[in-house]
């Protein structure tokens, strides 16, 4: 489960957020492009935008639920 003391500070505010767990899989930036990106740097994904209406919010779910290593959270 992730954990939102632990979470990236490239997240922006808001009820979804991607913690130091991540393992850069992809999963969420194929699912929800519009609100997971990477941070090439360091190699592990964040959230860059908000959903903004109950489909934004779903493939946001949708990555959250299938996010091998529960890195994803939803602070909401």
């Amino acid at each position: 489960m992730a954990d939102k003391t632990d979470k990236w500070p490239e997240n922006v505010p808001g009820k979804f957020y991607v913690d130091q767990q991540c393992i850069d899989c992809d999963l969420c930036r194929e699912t929800a492009p519009e609100f997971f990106t990477r941070d090439d740097d360091g190699g592990f994904s964040y959230v860059h935008a908000q959903p903004k209406n109950d489909d934004d919010e779903a493939l946001c779910m949708e990555a959250l639920e299938g996010c091998p290593v529960e890195a994803i959270g939803d602070d909401g």
